[in-house]
């Protein structure tokens, strides 16, 4: 069986076990309408993601450094002309997405029931510290992880120290997410198993163009499907 030297089970969170992404694309189209009298929709969305890229080595991942990218980017558009009710529009569009509800994938409960205990589980996921451990809480399944490490990158490098830290071997470890550039090609890149589940939006930031084939991939168009690789 392909996975049966697995010990470690690794889960993304956003957009592979609850949705996260369409919250995020529903943000930016108000705000892009917020700065519709200065700027067409489509050029706003460029300004904000050329923000959000030049901010990523300082403010990393998650809802605070959206909302510092939104003002930023009303600065920008407005030549500092902004009202201050504008800059609170930003603010609020942030808030209202650290309220999210979170609503897990169908499945999700049945796989992490049918798992636990036979596998360590763990959660890696990108983002703000006290966002992801609302999420985590909220989503009434955290009692189920071995181990939770939320990350502000997804690199080789991080994985490797993610392995160490769980003493496994990349060849007992496998990471399922929704992200080939975050979630598997690192993974694979270090030694270990990985399971693709695409979802319908993905950040461009997380984008890739080149397909991939590898022999200790897989790709699923649903959670419920990982339990074929580990029959009871």
């Amino acid at each position: 069986m392909k996975f049966s030297a697995i010990q470690v089970v690794c889960f993304d969170a956003d957009d592979t076990l609850w949705p996260n992404e369409p919250y995020f694309q529903e943000a930016e189209q108000r705000f892009c309408a917020l700065l519709e009298d200065f700027m067409p929709h489509h050029s706003v969305s460029q300004e904000l993601f050329r923000t959000e890229m030049q901010n990523l080595p300082l403010y990393g991942y998650g809802i605070k450094a959206f909302m510092l990218s939104m003002i930023e980017t009303i600065l920008r558009v407005t030549e500092d002309q902004a009202p201050a009710a504008m800059i609170r529009k930003a603010i609020e569009y942030g808030k209202e997405l650290l309220d999210k509800p979170i609503e897990l994938f169908p499945e999700v409960n049945d796989v992490l029931t049918t798992l636990s205990g036979r596998y360590r589980l763990v959660v890696a996921t990108k983002g703000d510290l006290l966002d992801q451990e609302r999420k985590l809480k909220k989503s009434g399944i955290a009692h189920f992880f071995h181990h939770i490490e939320i990350m502000s990158e997804k690199k080789e490098s991080d994985y490797l120290k993610l392995l160490q830290h769980l003493d496994c071997d990349p060849l007992h470890f496998l990471m399922i997410g929704n992200s080939l550039k975050s979630d598997i090609l690192p993974v694979l890149e270090v030694g270990g198993y990985g399971v693709h589940i695409p979802f319908h939006t993905t950040w461009a930031h997380e984008m890739i163009q080149q397909p991939v084939e590898h022999p200790r991939l897989e790709r699923l168009s649903g959670i419920g499907e990982l339990l074929k690789f580990f029959p009871s």
